[in-house]
């Protein structure tokens, strides 16, 4: 055997071994997932037993003295019937269109204050804030008669913009963004207007797009607020044809009598659209929550 075969006979049981040591969970850390999991349990059996209920039929599902997960009878009686009726799709075109509008508008404003406070020195800028700031201690319900009448008076009441322009105002929503891009470094910003760039532009340019993650929770906050919002679209959504769907199931459902099935296929509607925007945008909602949108 020559000098370098011998070498290279050798040189593998010379490297050290290198082992990945698995880390073994602590306790705390057992107790958070076993205290995580039964919280997404307590989540889900609501949830099953809405779809379990919905896809029964309604002789079944008024029976209350066997309870029972599964259904003996599959059955989509209560879709069929709530289809047929034509109002609930409605409702829900109707809630889909104002929480969008809502969602736009409310991010187009909210990131322009904030960009304004974060970015901007002005006379009474910390009183201005604190202004907004106190916003939030006002409860909504205090502010549903100026705002009806105000609505009234521009004649808006029964219209998507009626429905849709109070629930734009979102002081809180502004404090997140601001406290986000205070987070920003500036020398992004500074190499952007070397490059002759204005505030428009870096905002759109620069800032907007290290700002995905929390843009998409507060876009989806705002949009799930607007979805299940239930008092201001009772007060100003006079005609029936203009319902949300929480006004619609709350109101006009029970004029057609207690019906189990097609109720719960109602809440399923419902609440769909929403669980399909969560899972479309869940990362980007929780790199929003956890605040590491910038690296």
């Amino acid at each position: 055997m020559t000098a370098v075969q011998e070498k290279s006979a050798a040189a593998p049981s010379a490297r050290p071994e290198v082992r990945r040591r698995r880390k073994r969970p602590t306790v705390g850390a057992v107790i958070v997932y076993i205290a995580a999991g039964a919280l997404a349990v307590m989540w889900l059996l609501p949830l099953l037993w809405a779809v379990s209920t919905s896809l029964k039929s309604e002789t079944e599902a008024s029976l209350g003295q066997d309870i029972h997960w599964i259904p003996e009878t599959w059955s989509l009686e209560g879709y069929r019937t709530l289809f047929e009726r034509g109002d609930h799709l409605t409702w829900m075109i109707n809630s889909t269109i104002v929480s969008t509008i809502v969602t736009v508008l409310t991010l187009v404003l909210c990131v322009l204050a904030a960009y304004g406070f974060s970015r901007f020195d002005f006379p009474g800028k910390n009183i201005v804030f604190g202004a907004i700031i106190a916003g939030l201690m006002v409860p909504g319900q205090a502010l549903i008669i100026p705002l009806f009448d105000l609505v009234n008076s521009l004649k808006l009441a029964g219209t998507y913009w009626g429905l849709a322009l109070p629930q734009v105002v979102a002081p809180v929503m502004v404090f997140i963004l601001k406290r986000f891009f205070d987070a920003i470094p500036r020398d992004y910003e500074e190499a952007a207007k070397l490059d002759g760039a204005g505030h428009l532009r870096v905002l759109w340019n620069v800032i907007l797009p290290l700002s995905g993650p929390i843009m998409a929770a507060v876009g989806i906050f705002t949009f799930i607020g607007s979805w299940n919002n239930f008092l201001w679209p009772l007060l100003v959504a006079t005609d029936p044809s203009m319902m949300t769907l929480p006004v619609g199931l709350g109101v006009v459902s029970g004029g057609y009598g207690l019906f189990y099935a097609q109720n719960m296929a109602a809440a399923v509607l419902g609440a769909l659209p929403l669980l399909i925007v969560f899972l479309i945008f869940q990362k980007q909602i929780v790199k929003g929550i956890a605040g590491v949108g910038l690296k």
